[in-house]
């Protein structure tokens, strides 16, 4: 453990010109004491690691210290492997890259590790595209990500949610736009200078992180309502403190509460307790079930459900069946009160595909 950890300290202080006590602890997970006992022990073993005094100091390598730790474990070739996305990657255009960086990685490990590549090809797959739905690759993805990597800004035409595509109406929407606006507008489409951060890939749907240029907010775009992009030659310093998965994870959850503007009470089943989280938002789900009281005389719990709407409202909760009761609002009870009565009148009528036994 204490050998993996100090290989791991030796290879952050080579790929960083220096660290603190404290930067090293965070990447490490352990004490800032025991960096310091870590960095002693290096320093014995003849590991020309210095550190510098001060407020201002820190840790580094002496004299361009490059080390031969070149030795991969079995299980660290085949976790190498695995952190390609080959379908990601050939959708951005970096699958030549990728294939080459694989083919130098197996070519130098060692002869016993050249089955690692198949090894792990044949233990793991990720299918990112959502069940039900062909995925489309935006077409200007392979030169938005061309922009990410090189740090360079772009000017992107954005189509607005709920506007339809441009076709010869929009076109002549656009001609006829008011004075002041300007055709893109008009049409439901913006125009912005963007430095994109990073792409996301969310269950087949590809997104732009990305920050409105000259110090704007953060924000995030579906690459698949781009309608144009253009890279220019600027480009932008990175925000050192931007993080693009706690970013992303920050958005997500910060969209899902915001759709969810309306509240179901509910008696629920042990069974519907069960399913709930299968037919309704995760996120809606977790905060229903948070807390359950006790169940009433029928083994049912009473929760309140944050939706989107009554009538998303009724599609989910209709998939619960009788598993769930709506007890308000009234008007919602009364839709299913009305559901009700139809299936027991379709079920109380005579089979109409079947013969008289006469």
């Amino acid at each position: 453990m204490r050998a993996a950890r100090l290989i791991k300290m030796v290879l952050l202080l080579q790929s960083r010109p220096a660290m603190t006590a404290a930067e090293l602890a965070r990447e490490l997970e352990v004490s800032e004491r025991t960096v310091t006992r870590d960095a002693q022990a290096l320093s014995e073993a003849g590991v020309p690691v210095y550190a510098d005094r001060g407020r201002a100091g820190g840790y580094r390598l002496v004299g361009g210290y490059r080390t031969r730790l070149t030795g991969l474990a079995r299980s660290e070739a085949e976790a190498l492997f695995l952190s390609g996305v080959p379908g990601a990657l050939r959708e951005m255009g970096l699958e030549d890259a990728a294939s080459a960086a694989r083919l130098k990685v197996s070519a130098a490990l060692l002869p016993s590790l050249r089955d690692a590549p198949d090894s792990a090809a044949q233990r793991f797959h990720l299918d990112a595209p959502a069940w039900f739905r062909e995925p489309e690759t935006p077409a200007l993805l392979p030169v938005l990500a061309e922009a990410v990597w090189a740090d360079r800004c772009v000017i992107a035409r954005y189509r607005r949610p709920g506007a339809k595509p441009e076709g010869r109406a929009g076109a002549s929407a656009a001609a006829e736009a008011p004075r002041g606006r300007s055709g893109h507008e008009a049409s439901g489409e913006v125009e912005r200078t963007l430095e994109p951060y990073g792409l996301v890939l969310k269950a087949g749907v590809w997104y732009l992180c990305a920050r409105v240029a000259g110090g704007g907010s953060f924000r995030t775009y579906r690459i698949d309502r781009f309608t144009g992009l253009d890279i220019l030659d600027e480009r932008f310093g990175r925000d050192p403190d931007f993080d693009l998965p706690g970013h992303w994870a920050a958005q997500a959850e910060r969209f899902a509460r915001s759709i969810l503007r309306a509240e179901v009470v509910v008696r629920l089943s042990p069974e519907g307790v069960r399913r709930l989280p299968y037919a309704v938002d995760p996120l809606s789900a977790r905060e229903a079930l948070g807390g359950l009281g006790e169940p009433d005389a029928e083994g049912r719990v009473t929760v309140t459900l944050p939706v989107e709407s009554e009538e998303v409202a009724h599609t989910q909760l209709t998939a619960l069946g009788p598993e769930a009761e709506v007890l308000a609002p009234a008007g919602l009870r009364e839709r299913f009160a009305a559901d009700a009565a139809r299936i027991a009148a379709l079920y109380r009528r005579a089979n109409p595909g079947c013969r008289d036994a006469g």
